[in-house]
């Protein structure tokens, strides 16, 4: 043949694959049935963590402290129980009955005001916390039946109990937003029976997300609570968009299985670059030194992919098995025409981009004024609960009662002493515990030193025998001296001795008369109590009590004089000071630096997802430009209402909020530029507000019901404000691109088209 011709475009990838995918969709159907059997099966595997400061850097003093704490010594949880209108007697007898609750290894309580006052008494409470959790929640349940009563408040958060309630409140979230999301999706679907196309994909997704949470191998409770609500707002539009784009095409070509493959090939494309923008937000928080940010950015990233791919696999079967329900329900839109709003938009003078730009400085110093907590007691709730209400009254009658723990080099009992002395003279504390401080009776404490002679005097043995004693445990302990001498002049502690003989006993190695097994008896609890809770291989612990809030500038520097005296009696870097306080302290540092990061990194990596997007550093900048400014209106409500809210949601929601609803602009600007090859910059904009109006109402609204539903039923104070702080961004964000992105893209006009790249594309010829 002579002469060029043009070689016939072949298929692109996209649609080869759609077309393997329609091809190939009963083979997918069984896939996805024995996947989702085994992510059933999946659920009860996955391991949660309620504590935020598990996931502080394991850099961190609080995190190296904690993890020396769960490799020496038992775990135990707290409680404070407050009983009103008692005597001191009856306080004591309850004080005395609380004692023997099984798990209960302390209980503090005395006639100070620290414990009784106005005839209100308060007990501090010390439980040994076993694996899993469910005896000390069954121990406080005893103690609440103990002061029945009388009029009582209880606060103790137990793990496993927190859990199980978190994990309710969703189930009863999850049932309200699946309503109101349907609801949603019947207003704005061209398909009735689309929701139930819908529902059953995105059951499948959350599903799989769920399931496959146990491969990470332990997730925050956090994580694992919102993540399925948080999955549905952040990716239901890419079924959105499928479906849409499949009820086009059927307008297009009249056969559904060639109309299926080309909606399915071109949303491939679409819903991708939605995806990516989500996840760039997502890595970004990943990023964050603060480990939480990893663990929500991993597991909703997985969500996003899920979600993602089952939409890709699963809803093309489901749509082509569907086909004959999908046609009969076809509905006209029951979406109004905003022509006229877009109209209004094109006038001459921008009036909502004059006030966006009066309210925006505004905005960035409010947010930067508003006050983030750093411990669950201090954030405003959103919801009251029952623990909290009875924390808060405790709070108002005595001190607020934060905890320090200090972590010191193991055996070193003097320096013990005199550490414990000096902060018992701190006038912020209510008590000091250590071993060196535990009380032996007649004045004398477990870590005073004896000889022979005053142990056999001391239990009624005969001095042969504590001599005996005394020389097997030296030789254990590596003194080959007594071998040779009679050691009547070598003091030990008698906590350590005591604990030797105790051991030889229980192996039987010694055999003790009924006499001396009776005398013993009365020291072995107290003594293996203490011994217990606050002496380990490497470090012994103190528990310091104190009157102060847990956060704040005078408890900083609380921690910061135990530290300074930590570091007289025992050196510089030995002590590591945890609990309450110092994990507030940590968390608030860890705040400082990964606050900027994620905000920086999210602009950053959403500016280049547009610039590739879109090949326009001018359109890039205003998306970013007005979502940016839509989290920093958002960030400044909590000031204006004079909330404090928890530092997770500012650095969380930030990410979220930028990464999900960038998805909006970017709608109005695909749509704008598309219009724009026709059509003037004003006509193009009326059109574009119209056109993207269905997906902006749908998905924004979708996102604010669910936030907003999880703000209002749920009373975990940290996933509350993650809720409303996603809702109220959804909202901000979704009334921002319908007023202030258009005119402002009609003020770029010009600079958008004079910065766009534009590639030449060569033919390719034949011969």
């Amino acid at each position: 043949m002579n002469g060029i011709t043009e070689r016939r475009a072949k298929p692109d990838f996209t649609y080869s694959a759609a077309a393997r995918i329609v091809k190939y969709r009963y083979i997918i159907l069984a896939l996805f049935a024995v996947f989702a059997v085994y992510c059933a099966l999946s659920l009860g595997k996955v391991k949660t963590n309620g504590e935020l400061a598990a996931f502080l850097p394991p850099s961190s003093e609080t995190r190296r402290g904690l993890s020396a704490m769960e490799e020496e010594f038992p775990p135990f949880e707290s409680a404070r129980v407050m009983v009103k209108g008692v005597t001191f007697e009856q306080a004591q007898s309850i004080a005395n009955e609380i004692s023997r609750v099984e798990n209960v290894v302390m209980t503090e309580f005395d006639s100070s005001d620290s414990h009784f006052k106005d005839n209100a008494a308060l007990f501090d409470v010390s439980l040994s916390s076993r694996p899993g959790g469910q005896s000390v929640t069954r121990s406080v349940e005893q103690i609440r039946e103990l002061v029945s009563g009388h009029e009582n408040y209880v606060y103790a958060k137990m793990g496993n109990n927190y859990i199980d309630k978190l994990a309710s409140e969703m189930i009863g979230v999850m049932a309200i937003a699946a309503v109101v999301i349907a609801a949603v999706l019947l207003f704005t679907s061209k398909s009735y029976f689309e929701v139930v196309v819908f529902a059953i994909v995105f059951v499948f997704a959350a599903l799989f997300n769920m399931g496959t949470n146990h491969w990470l191998g332990e997730i925050s409770s956090i994580s694992n609570s919102v993540a399925v609500i948080l999955q549905l707002a952040l990716a239901i539009d890419y079924a959105i968009i499928f479906a849409h784009r499949y009820q086009f095409e059927l307008t297009q070509c009249p056969e559904s299985r060639e109309a299926l493959v080309v909606s399915l090939s071109k949303s491939i494309k679409e819903i991708s670059s939605s995806a990516l923008t989500t996840v760039s937000g997502l890595v970004a928080l990943m990023l964050m030194q603060f480990r939480l940010g990893y663990d929500l950015g991993t597991v909703l990233a997985k969500g996003i992919v899920c979600s993602m791919l089952t939409v890709f696999l699963l809803m093309p079967c489901m749509i082509y098995v569907f086909q004959k329900p999908l046609k009969k329900t076809v509905h006209r839109s029951l979406v109004p025409d905003i022509s006229g709003w877009g109209a209004i938009l094109a006038k001459k003078i921008p009036v909502f981009l004059i006030v966006f730009a009066c309210i925006l400085p505004a905005a960035v110093i409010l947010s930067g004024k508003t006050e983030y907590a750093f411990s669950d007691s201090s954030v405003s709730e959103i919801v009251s609960s029952e623990s909290r209400d009875a924390m808060r009254t405790i709070d108002e009658t005595f001190h607020p009662g934060a905890e320090a723990v200090i972590l010191v080099p193991a055996g070193e009992y003097g320096a013990q002493r005199a550490a414990l002395q000096k902060i018992t003279r701190l006038s912020s504390v209510v008590s000091a515990l250590g071993l060196a401080s535990a009380e032996f009776g007649g004045g004398r404490y477990v870590t005073d030193r004896f000889t022979s002679a005053e142990f056999a005097n001391l239990f009624g043995v005969s001095s042969e025998d504590a001599a005996l004693l005394y020389k097997g445990f030296r030789l254990e302990n590596g003194d080959i001296r007594a071998l040779v001498d009679d050691g009547s002049g070598f003091a030990f502690p008698l906590v350590d001795v005591a604990m030797y003989l105790f051991g030889k006993i229980d192996s039987g190695a010694v055999t003790l008369t009924p006499e001396q097994t009776l005398m013993l008896s009365e020291y072995r609890a107290r003594l293996e109590t203490a011994y217990t809770q606050l002496c380990g291989k490497e470090y012994d612990r103190l528990i310091i009590s104190t009157s102060l809030p847990v956060e704040g500038e005078e408890s900083e520097l609380f921690v910061e004089t135990l530290r300074s005296i930590c570091e007289d009696e025992f050196g510089s870097g030995k002590a590591l000071i945890v609990g309450d306080i110092a994990v507030a302290r940590d968390l608030r540092d860890s705040y400082k630096s990964d606050s900027v990061l994620i905000s920086v990194l999210t602009v950053v990596f959403v500016f280049l997802i547009l610039l590739f997007t879109f090949k326009s550093p001018v359109a890039a900048a205003v998306l970013v430009f007005v979502i940016q400014g839509s989290i920093w209106i958002n960030f400044s409500i909590p000031y204006l209402l004079g909330m404090r809210a928890s530092f997770v949601t500012n650095m969380i929601v930030s990410a979220i909020q930028m990464g999900a609803t960038i998805d909006y602009a970017i709608v109005m600007m695909s749509r704008y530029l598309a219009n724009r090859k026709t059509y003037d910059k004003k006509e193009s904009v009326k059109r574009a507000v119209n056109e993207s109006f269905p997906t902006l109402i749908t998905s924004g609204a979708i996102m604010a019901a669910a936030g907003f539903i999880i703000a209002y039923r749920v009373s975990d104070v940290y996933v509350g404000h993650i809720g409303h702080a996603v809702g109220r961004g959804a909202v901000i964000s979704v009334l921002a691109v319908l007023t202030v992105l258009p005119q402002l893209i009609l003020l770029a006009d010009k600079a958008i088209s004079a910065t766009t790249f534009r590639f030449r594309r060569k033919r390719r010829i034949t011969e």
